[in-house]
């Protein structure tokens, strides 16, 4: 008998680990946020003005996964971006070339990324990183590290909105963000 609870057990177990690098081999889908290319970006950029977020990931980052299904899902964050930004998805390790204007950005070696990315994030390479980008395509600033969905709808909003060109972050969140999206900080 206690043979077999330790075979069943030892079973359970190896399925959860294998479980588990499966996860970390595929790279979740996101729900809600109109994803784009950063080509197909900077051509509605060009069309229409808007800013851009670049969510600067790895397919072997597991934080990245956990913003994909816990922050990208939150629907004040899908709401908020989808009205206010053109969203990116930008697989840092990317090796087909991107062309962006009259530049084209290829996968470096030395770095083990696309030099899109070394760019984007000004050289220190961390996954998962938020990249900001005003309705020009010029950099406001590139953001790394996970980020609850909280945490993001206060960095969307202090950008979005422009606060960063009037306060401080901190002043931002102290009373402007809790004025003015009292509502949305139930859901998040």
């Amino acid at each position: 008998m206690i043979k077999k609870t330790f075979a069943f057990a030892l079973t359970v177990v190896v399925f959860a680990i294998g479980s588990s690098f499966k996860c970390l081999e595929e790279r979740p889908t996101t729900e809600g946020i109109n994803w784009m290319s950063i080509e197909e970006a900077f051509a509605a950029t060009q069309k229409n003005p808007k800013k851009t977020i670049i969510d600067v990931y790895t397919n072997w980052c597991g934080w990245c996964k956990v913003m994909d299904k816990k922050t990208f899902t939150n629907p004040e964050v899908v709401k908020y971006v989808n009205e206010n930004y053109y969203a990116v998805k930008l697989n840092a390790e990317s090796k087909e070339d991107i062309v962006i204007g009259n530049t084209t950005y290829k996968y470096n070696e030395q770095n083990r990324a696309n030099d899109i990315a070394v760019a984007l994030l000004q050289g220190k390479m961390s996954y998962p990183s938020m990249v900001y980008l005003d309705e020009q395509f010029n950099m406001i600033q590139p953001i790394p590290g996970y980020l609850e969905a909280r945490q993001f709808h206060e960095i969307i909003t202090f950008i979005g909105d422009d606060y960063h060109k009037k306060e401080t972050f901190d002043a931002y969140k102290a009373g402007t963000y809790k004025k003015n999206f009292s509502e949305a900080l139930v859901s998040l």
